[in-house]
């Protein structure tokens, strides 16, 4: 995948750079960007859950990051000095799902940096172009930088950090679609 955008709030800049973080998170944009995600060019052909998949299996391949299956972080890294956890980075992907998650993305990351557990945030979302083509009304980095700014301010004080992300081309199959428990109804 490419990284498109790349949006900063409170600190988290300073902070990836002073914590020493900046490893981890060029480590995270290899991870990003060495993700090959093919779509299909027509909208809401190309299942999310699967572009999830793609990054979740990139995750894996890279040491020391853990998977939180479900209420809280997606994926987190920490630094250690000698036997001291020096700082963490904490990811949240949200390329699959309804728009409204969200909100509990950045709950969970406000949750992890007041209990310690985080020292910077980090929420992956969908270009807007690579969002129409995908199956989920997932949020798009305009969404999220609007949600941001707009409609939950306080987010604006988190050291948090908003990417974009993009397809790396297209091809003549969509990305597979899951089919829920509903759907095989």
């Amino acid at each position: 995948m490419k990284i498109t955008h790349m949006k900063f709030y409170g600190g988290s800049r300073e902070k990836v750079c002073r914590l020493g973080l900046s490893h981890i998170f060029l480590e995270l944009q290899e991870i990003l960007i060495s993700t090959e995600v093919r779509v299909l060019d027509k909208r809401k052909a190309n299942g999310a859950a699967s572009v999830r998949e793609l990054i979740d299996g990139r995750f894996k391949d890279f040491s020391d990051w853990k998977l939180k299956k479900t209420g809280g972080i997606d994926w987190m890294k920490r630094i250690r000095y000698n036997e001291s956890i020096v700082s963490r980075i904490g990811v949240e992907i949200q390329v699959s799902g309804r728009s409204d998650l969200l909100a509990r993305d950045i709950v969970h990351i406000r949750n992890s940096l007041q209990d310690s557990e985080i020292d910077v945030g980090v929420i992956v979302v969908p270009s807007k172009e690579f969002s129409l083509l995908l199956t989920d009304r997932v949020a798009d980095f305009s969404y999220a930088v609007r949600y941001v700014e707009k409609e939950l301010r306080e987010a604006k004080t988190y050291p948090i950090i908003l990417l974009g992300i993009e397809h790396d081309g297209l091809t003549d199959q969509p990305l597979p679609k899951k089919t829920t428990n509903l759907g095989a109804q």
